[in-house]
């Protein structure tokens, strides 16, 4: 039996993206947003409005950053959630965290935050709120690595649970991907 929900935004999983850019006078702005992923090979999509001025900042700037929250920084990454640039001035220095500017593109790497994805601005739909992103870079710490690759179990990536408003950990290796499912053929 199955119980019936009505159209919600129910999905699993959903990253916990922290979007950092810079405003015209270079002080850093993050924040967090569940709604988004890889769109095309090279791309990140999201949905973003207009309001943040996060967007504001990197429809300005046409860069930005897209770290991956991890449960060692549940939250500060939270914080880039509950409270909007709009209102408090200079909220990513409240957080406690430090940045570094990419090589990149012209936006801040959340240093804290192990991996992060570097993109140039593709596009903005004022309409529906899509904000897409052509990835430039990947970084990684090494702290995160196991044999050069980025260890899931090390960087604990966290997800958001938008049944329970909750956080959850992810990492539990339960299968082989494009090599499991080839024993049904």
């Amino acid at each position: 039996m199955r119980k019936n929900f009505g159209a919600k935004t129910y999905l699993y999983p959903m990253p916990v993206l922290i979007i950092a850019s810079y405003d015209e006078d270079k002080t850093v702005d993050a924040m967090n947003a569940a709604w988004g992923g890889i769109s095309e090979e090279a791309q990140i999509s999201m949905c973003l409005s207009g309001y943040h001025k996060t967007v504001k900042n990197i429809l300005k700037s046409k860069a930005f950053t897209v770290s991956v929250a991890d449960a060692k920084h549940v939250k500060q990454c939270d914080y880039f959630g509950v409270v909007s640039a709009n209102d408090v001035v200079d909220k990513f220095a409240k957080s406690g965290l430090t940045t570094s500017k990419s090589e990149f593109v012209n936006a801040p790497i959340i240093n804290e935050l192990p991996m992060t994805l570097e993109c140039e601005l593709v596009s903005y739909d004022e309409q529906s709120c899509i904000m897409t992103g052509k990835i430039v870079n990947v970084s990684a710490d090494e702290s995160i690595l196991t044999d050069g690759k980025i260890d899931p179990s090390k960087l604990k990536p966290i997800c958001f649970d938008p049944v329970n408003n909750a956080y959850l950990v992810l990492g539990e290796k339960v299968g082989r991907a494009f090599y499991d499912g080839l024993s049904l053929r």
